[in-house]
Parts: structure tokens; C-alpha cells; sequence
């Protein structure tokens, strides 16, 4: 054994417990071999600041910068929250690759024709779920429900719907049912913090070495229900704004909690603009009904909007899919297929393809006339 291995060895088996806590899996070990220095050893990336990551082993925590050559890797393998790293002190020197990553299009992209719409946000890294969290307030609301389910099935990760506040309603069931059938599949669950209802279904989420991510809007309950689960007030909260029914973003950083579950959680700050990165089969993942009606449409290329023997619009029409679901279902299938252009052409080559299609049905439509 080279003394690179022994070292590794030694630093493993004497924190196999700790590390196993913090997600350590085989994935991650098989990498360690080929790490390039017996010093760099693994952590866990628990939070992010400016120019500094908080790091943890399972039994200590530290503060550590990124070596120069990271800090020049593109925007996708820059460390997140939720990243294991190989550190020597206080400097990390290697980020690995990671299992998974919750990934958006940049802040300011959606539905913009520019560059930017090609930047990727990695939100975290290395999940096991993530909570789409919703408060049965002004913030419930299916089509966003939707968006998320489909960024998370488009990252290849496994969605959980969370329906907080549940104590608003004498018979809140009715929310959790309508958010079943816009996210087919998906565990939902009905909680109130302030109390406890619903809340230990959660917690088989969070054993140990699982990490689960929290997404939704500002005011949702997401930091709340971090508080309930772990049994003390650990992350700021705020009351929603009476006039508009919006909450403030209490929390303003990405951080990996350790739970007395024995899992994880990273809370996230509210997200105002669900932007799409990359397609990855979301839309078959959330709309699973639609897509069995759209086999059998007549043609293969059907858009669902007017053409003859379309399956989808017939099933609509008959009341067997709403409209705002056919809707949203059209508009995110738009989205992606747009991001799919831009990454094999450039945009201004889509646009003069776009517009030269459009000319083209406004001059057979003058024919007809």
C-alpha cells in the first residue's frame, strides 16, 4: 500500500462514521485514489460565502478557499452547497464529481433571447430528494407546482411536494388532491408547523446520510419547517405581507444543516423565477397523461394546438385534461425545445429560423384569403 493509500486508509476508517453521516458513499470513495495528493482529504461543502466555503468532515467544521485553478473551472463545477471537496487546510484543491446537481437557468433568463439564458445556477449538489415546499396561502398555486416538478425530474432528481400551513383550512385536503393530479406520482404531504401535524412522514426523508434540498417561494414555510423538524428555532423567520401575501427572504444563503434525524437539509432562499436549464424528461415526468394521449395523436410532430386528429386537444376538449394544464404543458415543452435549439445553433440563428416560419404561415394564410 503506497503511503497516498495509507493515509486515505487511516483517514477513513477513523471517520467512517462521521462521513457516512454526511452522505460519504462508495461513489464518492472510488475517487479518492485518484485525488493526487495523500494531504487533500474529503469534506463535505455545508455553505457558501463570497469568496469562502464552510466546510465539515461529520465532526469538525472550518473555513476553507477555493485553489486558483477552481476558481477559473466554469460556473457548473464551481463548489456549491452540498459538494464534496478534497481540502489540505484551508484551501480546497479538488471538487468531485458530484452524483447529482438541482440546477436552473440563471436569474433573469427566462424567456429572454440572450446569452445569458445559457448560464447554468447549480443550486445544490448530491440529494437524495427535494421538497418543493407551497403554503396553502396566496402562494398555492399548480402551474408553479408544475415548473418545479419538472426542474427537479429535468435534473434527474426525485421531487416531494410539502403543503404548509395546513392550519389555515378547516379541510385543507382538497389542495394536497388537486396538487396530486398536477404532479402524477409525486409523494404529497399536508403539514402545519406551528403544529407538528404532518410532519413525521418527513422524517423517513431524513435518515441518516440522506440529504434532502427545500425549493419554493419567500414566505412558503421553508425555514419554518426546517425549525419544526429540527426541534429549536436554527434558521430566521418572517410573517407574510398582509397587503400583497409575499414573504420576505429571511434566508439569504444555501446551507447544509445536519438533522437529528440523522439526514441533512439545505434551505434555500425563495426563488422568484423558475428558469429551465436543460431538458432531461421533466415533461414526461409531470405530465405522464398527457404524453400517453400524445402517442396517439396523428402526427409524430404534433404541437397539440391545431392540428387534425390531435389525441391531446380531443382529451381536452372532452374534459379529460384542464386547459391550464394543456397550457402549461404547451408553454414548458416551447421553453425547452428553445433550449435545445440554442445549444446546438446560435441564437440569432434560431430567431431567423422562428421568424422565417412565421412568415411563411402568414403568407399561406393570405393565399387562403
Amino acid at each position: 500500500m503506497s503511503t497516498k493509500q495509507q493515509s486515505d486508509s487511516e483517514y477513513i476508517n477513523g471517520n467512517t462514521r462521521h462521513l457516512l453521516q454526511m452522505g460519504w458513499t462508495s461513489h464518492f470513495q472510488a475517487q479518492l485514489a485518484d485525488s493526487g495528493s495523500s494531504q487533500w482529504l474529503p469534506a463535505r461543502v455545508i455553505g457558501v460565502g463570497k469568496n469562502v466555503f464552510r466546510v465539515s468532515n461529520g465532526k469538525r467544521e472550518w473555513s476553507a478557499a477555493a485553489a486558483g485553478r477552481i476558481k477559473h473551472q466554469p460556473d457548473g463545477f464551481y463548489p456549491v452547497t452540498g459538494d464534496w471537496v478534497l481540502s489540505a487546510g484551508s484551501v480546497i484543491y479538488e471538487v468531485l464529481a458530484r452524483k447529482n446537481a438541482l440546477s436552473r437557468g440563471a436569474s433573469g433568463a427566462r424567456g429572454r433571447k440572450n446569452e445569458q439564458a445559457r448560464k447554468e445556477q447549480v443550486i445544490a449538489a448530491n440529494l437524495d430528494a427535494v421538497f418543493v415546499v407551497c403554503g396553502l396561502d396566496r402562494d398555492f398555486n399548480l402551474r408553479r407546482i408544475e415548473r418545479y416538478v419538472t426542474l427537479i425530474y429535468n435534473c434527474g432528481l426525485n421531487p416531494v411536494i410539502v403543503l404548509t400551513k395546513a392550519d389555515l383550512h378547516e379541510n385543507p385536503a382538497h389542495f394536497a388532491t388537486e396538487a396530486e393530479a398536477a404532479a402524477l406520482g409525486v409523494p404529497t404531504h399536508l403539514v402545519s408547523a406551528r403544529d407538528g401535524t404532518g410532519l413525521a412522514p418527513l422524517e423517513t426523508y431524513l435518515s441518516l446520510g440522506r440529504t434532502a434540498a427545500m425549493v419554493g417561494s419567500s414566505g412558503a414555510g421553508k425555514s419554518t419547517l426546517v425549525n419544526r423538524l429540527y426541534g429549536e428555532t436554527i434558521r430566521a423567520t418572517a410573517s407574510i405581507s398582509g397587503s400583497v401575501g409575499k414573504g420576505k427572504h429571511t434566508t439569504s444563503s444555501r446551507d447544509l444543516i445536519v438533522m437529528p434525524q440523522g439526514g441533512m437539509v439545505i434551505d434555500n432562499p425563495g426563488i422568484r423565477e423558475i428558469a429551465f436549464w436543460d431538458d432531461g424528461g421533466g415533461l414526461e415526468g409531470t405530465f405522464p397523461d398527457i404524453e400517453q394521449y400524445a402517442e396517439k395523436c396523428r402526427f409524430s410532430d404534433c404541437s397539440h394546438s391545431h392540428e387534425p386528429g390531435c389525441r391531446v386537444l380531443q382529451a381536452a376538449a372532452e374534459g379529460e385534461i384542464s386547459r391550464g394544464r394543456l397550457d402549461s404543458y404547451r408553454k414548458m415543452k416551447r421553453e425547452l425545445a428553445y433550449l435545445s435549439d440554442r445549444k446546438h445553433k446560435s441564437a440569432d440563428r434560431v430567431e431567423k429560423e422562428r421568424w422565417k416560419e412565421v412568415a411563411l404561415k402568414v403568407k399561406a394564410m393570405k393565399k387562403k384569403r
